[in-house]
């Protein structure tokens, strides 16, 4: 009884475990915005939603849940738009494409980045028009591009000469923005490669889009999801800058820039609020393109859902590998393949809540259940955990809004997928 109380305050008092700060970064440890009203925030932007935490102390689950509070989901998309009122919001459905979110996004004026028909068919169900919608994906089948422009999406994505002569095929006349390569360095989870071309590439595709009838709208880029460094956006504008003054001597005349996303939440690590993004990405825009801006779009997902959601999980085995080991071996009944996949690498480092938390901590290693040797979350990466934990305890991971739930497997080893609540 005294450890499920003393669990219950942990929750409630919004308790960080491994949180690493750099104190000599300027960040914001309060909310950036004064949030709408009737909306409860915590302390410091990825701390425990307080109506979440009062949620998980009021409910019992016996399997893996992710509890998103749909009310900092707004609070975020508001400070966004505050902050950066000149882009159009195209939230990146596949951040989180829970009901709820979706349909407060709408009713907020928020348009849509989709990656597939399922998530336009999500959209459009909570009475999104289509011509608020993207089809953002570069990599589409002729079929989902036709079924696309017929529902009334009439806004394309491409990288390649044969993605753009698909959309000329069957959706005449859409607008059609080419991505192009960046470099993603400060990103915790990059995006690089496999999506985009060379800028001189993207010159030669967006002429050749204006000459099959397609409106050559403009470019787009991305500079890597949970990106810290906040000049990236700087030096990918300068590409976009001298590709557009290229398109206007050939006769193409560019009309937007989408920025695509790379906002952070907050992990491990404090991050810097979205003003300071906001601040950094007009600088270049400025810097770049001079007071006669082109249309601006941006594509948070992470940004918006990341902070809203937490999981809780349970302690299934705590074990060490030798008599001698000073290593536990924390096993939760959550892991890679039941959406943790982003711990892929290390990559995306989560804080984590115990009913013991305050008390003396030793090191671990952190593991999901499957019988899969990947199944490791944290080996490389230090994290303690109190040495009071046990068997059964309920363990709360923050900041598990966006990237989580859709990484789910269906039923890999015979586990249900992540089971999704908004409140």
């Amino acid at each position: 009884m005294l450890r499920a109380e003393k669990g219950k305050r942990a929750r409630l008092q919004n308790i960080p475990v491994c949180d690493e700060i750099d104190p000599t970064m300027k960040v914001g440890t309060s909310p950036v915005a004064q949030p709408p009203v009737g909306i409860l925030l915590p302390d410091r932007q990825g701390d425990m939603s307080p109506r979440i935490a009062a949620y998980l102390v009021s409910h019992d689950f016996s399997d893996p849940c992710l509890v998103i509070d749909v009310d900092i989901v707004e609070h975020n998309y508001v400070s966004l738009t505050r902050a950066l009122p000149l882009a159009n919001v195209f939230y990146a459905v596949k951040a989180s494409p829970a009901d709820d979110i979706v349909r407060r996004l709408a009713d907020l004026g928020s348009n849509f980045d989709a990656a597939s028909l399922t998530e336009i068919d999500l959209c459009l169900r909570h009475g999104v028009s289509p011509t608020r919608i993207s089809f953002g994906n570069t990599i589409k089948k002729k079929t989902d591009i036709a079924r696309a422009y017929n529902l009334g999406v009439r806004m394309f994505a491409f990288d390649s000469d044969e993605e753009l002569e698909k959309i000329a095929n069957v959706a005449p006349g859409a607008r059609v923005y080419c991505r192009i390569l960046v470099q993603c360095d400060g990103a915790e989870w990059p995006l690089s490669r496999k999506f985009g071309c060379e800028p001189d590439m993207a010159l030669r595709l967006l002429c050749k889009a204006q000459r099959l009838g397609l409106d050559a709208y403009g470019v787009s880029f991305h500079v890597g999801s949970q990106q810290t460094d906040l000049s990236q956006w700087d030096r990918a504008l300068q590409r976009v800058s001298s590709l557009f003054a290229d398109a206007h001597h050939l006769g193409v005349d560019l009309r937007m820039i989408n920025l695509g996303g790379g906002m952070p939440a907050r992990y491990r690590a404090n991050v810097r609020p979205a003003e300071d993004y906001a601040a950094a990405i007009m600088d270049a825009l400025m810097k770049h393109f001079g007071p006669a801006l082109p249309e601006i779009i941006i594509e948070p997902g992470r940004s918006i859902a990341g902070d809203a959601g937490v999981i809780q999980a349970e302690v299934v085995l705590i074990s060490r590998k030798s008599d001698n080991d000073t290593v536990r071996w924390v096993y939760l009944d959550i892991g890679k393949f039941s959406g943790l996949a982003e711990t892929m690498d290390e990559s995306i480092k989560y804080r984590f809540l115990t009913p013991s938390d305050g008390g003396k901590t030793g090191p671990v290693v952190l593991a999901g259940p499957t019988c899969d040797s990947a199944d490791i979350l944290y080996e490389k990466t230090q994290y303690e955990l109190p040495l009071d934990l046990r068997i059964g305890d309920k363990v709360q991971i923050l900041s598990t809004g966006a990237y989580t739930s859709t990484y789910s497997s269906v039923s890999f080893n015979g586990f249900a997928p992540l089971q999704t609540i908004c409140i």
